[in-house]
């Protein structure tokens, strides 16, 4: 599939993936931050791997009230991949602002790669994996 069989429609409809996250963490909604999810979805940050709804959910209800209490998350699409008719491969710059941030710092911004899977008409992560956007030293 090219970019060129890729309606508007779903590129946007991709591309909306990320401010359904940035959403749901402002509301520390762990559940719905799962539910972005399919069943099987796998994620992938620094350290840490987890492997479905259940405990992508789990994981991040124990974040909001530990070590990402009180921050936000942002992210924007910086490339669209299609790679079939209901795949898609999505590059965000992005990263996680503390409170009184204006804006993600160096030390904490972030590359992700979200592939995308469409599941009855919704855009879905079926995996999703951050890394360091820039390494010190």
């Amino acid at each position: 599939m090219t970019s060129q069989t890729l309606t508007e429609q779903d590129r946007a409809a991709a591309a909306a993936v990320p401010a359904r996250i940035i959403e749901a963490w402002a509301r520390n909604d762990a559940a719905a931050f799962g539910e972005i999810f399919t069943e099987d979805g796998t994620m992938i940050l620094p350290g840490v791997f987890r492997q479905g709804r259940e405990e992508i959910s789990a994981f991040m209800a124990e974040a909001f009230t530990t070590f990402l209490k009180g921050t936000r998350v942002t992210g924007a699409p910086i490339a669209i991949k299609p790679l079939g008719a209901d795949t898609v491969l999505l590059i965000t710059a992005g990263g996680v602002l503390h409170a009184g941030d204006k804006e993600v710092t160096a030390e904490r911004a972030i590359r992700a790669s979200w592939l995308l899977a469409r599941r009855d008409g919704e855009w879905l992560l079926t995996a999703y994996q951050n890394s360091p956007a820039n390494l010190a030293g």
